[in-house]
């Protein structure tokens, strides 16, 4: 399955690999809920050596990516919460702020994937080298 989706953006930003390489991952720790862990991040990927922070304070353009992902995942709550189970409006709002709260680590961490993503491509060539 890796095989098939390798090359395709979407495979880095959901694993959290280089966007380069696809081998390694760009997170010390893979799991988002560590919260001291949660977005330190390997300098240089460990496979193709690509420098992730190109320049100084780079991933604060993952804000306004964080923006639109939260919106995205508020909506689902609140389509979900009220249209499908039929809850009130209260309950739906209130399910939006637990959903927001409880996935805030991987939220930052899929901003950040999407963002490294708009300036990095795959190369078939770094991914073959060891």
């Amino acid at each position: 399955m890796k095989k098939l989706l390798q090359g395709n953006p979407l495979y880095s930003i959901f694993t959290g690999s280089c966007p380069v390489c696809h081998q390694a991952g760009m997170y010390r720790d893979p799991n988002p809920y560590k919260l001291s862990e949660t977005l330190k991040m390997h300098e240089h990927c460990p496979h193709c050596n690509t420098k992730f922070k190109i320049e100084p304070s780079f991933f604060y353009g993952a804000m306004y990516v964080s923006y639109g992902v939260g919106v995205a995942f508020a909506v689902a709550a609140f389509i979900i919460s009220y249209y499908f189970l039929g809850s009130t409006l209260l309950t739906a709002f209130l399910t939006i702020v637990a959903t927001l709260f409880v996935l805030a680590p991987v939220i930052m961490r899929l901003s950040r994937n999407i963002w490294v993503n708009f300036f990095f491509k795959y190369d078939p060539k770094k991914a073959k080298t060891s």
